[in-house]
Order: C-alpha cells, then sequence, then structure tokens
C-alpha cells in the first residue's frame, strides 16, 4: 500500500511538474515536439512491452476489429491532448491547461452518464452546476470561452471513457495507439526535415537529447502509473490526481507569473469547490460500499 501511494505520488508529480520540462522546448514548434514525442514514446513504450513479453496480446486485441477501431479513436483523442498541452505550455497557458485538469474528473462523471447510463447522485449534480458556473463565469468576466481547459478535459475524458471499454492494460493499449500515430509522425518530421525546419540534428545536440528524453518523459509516469493502480484503492488515485494540475497552477502562477487576477480567481474557486464536493461524496460512497468485516 505505502509503496502502491509513492507510485502515485510519482506519476502525479512527474505530470506535475511537465511545464518545466517542455518549457526547455520552447523555441521548438509544438507540432515538431509532438511528432517526437509520438515516436521515442513508441521505442520506449516498444521496450517496456519486449521485457513485459506482451507482444502476444498486443498483437491479438489489434488483431480484434472493434478493439482497433476503439483504440484509434483513442489515439487521435491522446493526439490532440497531448500536442494542445505542450502548446498551451510553450505559449504560457499553463494556467487555463491546469483547470482542463482539475476538470476533467467531473467531465468523466458527465460522459459516464451519458454513454453509460451511469446516475449522477445529487452532490454529483451540484459539483458539476458549480463547474459550469465557473466556466460561465469565466466566459463572460474575462470575454472569451476557456476552450484550452475544455479541449484539454473532454478529450481525455472521452479518451478516459473509450479504455474504460476495453480490458487493455495501460501499456499494451499505449502500444496500439503509438503504432496508430508512429507513422503520420514519422512523415511529418521527414517532410519537416527535407525542407530544413527539422527540430533534431547534431546541430542542436541540445534539443536532439531533450526531444529524445520527451519519451522517456512521457513513459516513466505511465509505468508508476500502471503500478500505483494495482496497489492502492482507486479512491487514493482519485484524490491523488489533484496533485498535477495543482502543481501545474502554482507553476503558472508563481515560476512563470502568468496573469491571474480576482476575476479569474473567482471561476477558480467555483471549480474548485466543485471538485471538494465531489471528492467528499466520492469518499464517502466508498466507505458505504466497502465490505464490513
Amino acid at each position: 500500500m505505502q509503496r502502491g501511494f509513492l507510485y502515485a505520488v510519482g506519476a502525479f508529480s512527474l505530470w506535475g511538474v511537465s511545464p518545466v520540462f517542455w518549457k526547455f522546448l520552447g523555441h521548438v514548434p509544438a507540432s515538431d515536439i509532438f511528432g517526437h514525442r509520438v515516436v521515442w514514446t513508441f521505442a520506449c513504450v516498444v521496450l517496456i512491452l519486449a521485457s513485459r513479453r506482451s507482444w502476444g496480446r498486443v498483437a491479438a486485441a489489434a488483431g480484434d476489429r472493434r478493439t482497433l477501431g476503439l483504440e484509434a479513436v483513442a489515439a487521435v483523442l491522446l493526439a490532440s491532448n497531448w500536442l494542445l498541452w505542450v502548446w498551451a505550455v510553450t505559449s504560457d497557458h499553463v494556467i487555463e491547461g491546469s483547470l482542463g485538469y482539475f476538470m476533467n474528473p467531473l467531465v468523466s462523471v458527465v460522459l459516464g452518464m451519458l454513454f453509460l447510463g451511469e446516475s449522477l447522485r445529487r452532490a454529483q449534480w451540484f459539483a458539476v452546476g458549480l463547474a459550469t458556473a465557473g466556466v460561465v463565469w469565466l466566459t463572460v468576466q474575462v470575454g472569451t470561452l476557456p476552450w484550452i481547459s475544455l479541449v484539454l478535459a473532454f478529450t481525455f475524458g472521452f479518451y478516459g471513457l473509450i479504455k474504460k471499454k476495453l480490458d487493455l492494460s495501460p501499456f499494451e493499449g499505449l502500444g496500439i495507439e503509438m503504432s496508430v500515430l508512429l507513422l503520420p509522425a514519422v512523415l511529418f518530421l521527414v517532410v519537416r526535415a527535407s525542407a530544413g525546419d527539422g527540430s533534431m540534428g547534431v546541430g542542436v545536440p541540445a534539443d536532439s537529447l531533450l526531444l529524445m528524453a520527451g519519451g522517456l518523459f512521457t513513459a516513466v509516469p505511465l509505468l508508476l502509473f500502471g503500478a500505483a493502480v494495482r496497489r492502492v484503492p482507486l479512491t487514493v488515485i482519485g484524490l491523488t490526481q489533484y496533485l498535477a494540475p495543482t502543481i501545474n497552477f502554482v507553476l503558472g502562477v508563481v515560476v512563470y507569473s502568468e496573469p491571474f487576477g480576482g476575476v479569474r480567481l473567482i471561476g477558480f474557486v467555483a471549480i474548485w469547490i466543485g471538485l471538494v464536493v465531489f471528492s467528499l461524496d466520492f469518499l464517502g460512497s466508498t466507505r458505504r460500499l466497502r465490505p464490513t468485516a
């Protein structure tokens, strides 16, 4: 249990400090970063699956038309999420990006109701209502819809919805997804390089190392997360997940000095209160379902 908790903290902490890593590549186009992230994440996943001797299960899963189709959609959703997050970080929108991951649990609840027939308890409706009010407030007062937050929340929410329908381990699913994305990513990078716009090579050794490390930086927290979910209750994972957007938010405000006035704070507070209500309700329902000795 203790080791699993440390794995969870490690995974969400790495995701939390990810803006620091991607900021080092802020001068590189987000599309180039994304292309290299796919290639080098694929390389890391290949090694992990080989060490786990899981390629047989991956091939069997990919041979099922329904599974392959759902994983292809999941790959597109994951690609959209990765690309937008990197662009948000390198374009000084870390705070708005963190809001998307704060909203993600509430979005997942709504998607479960709409697509899985799950019902919402009164507290969950209240939490979703507060989050919606926060988004409306930000839209009206700031003058623009927080589209970065919404796209991040909904792409990852739909990604999670698809993964819930598939009986695959995180790395087996990621192996299929990276395989789907690999050819387009390689073709894009080849075209960029042939036009003289490549971001990797002997002339830019630091960038080359960072782009390669992006695959490892993607795979390690996933490995920690996969180890955590096998060792700790879902309640621990559910509450620990807020560590990542909290670190993102603190970095955006304190380290990167992104604008965050009182008007935006009101919208964020409404969403945070919704998350507190949601978390307390989640903990209460888990205790009621826990078997007694």
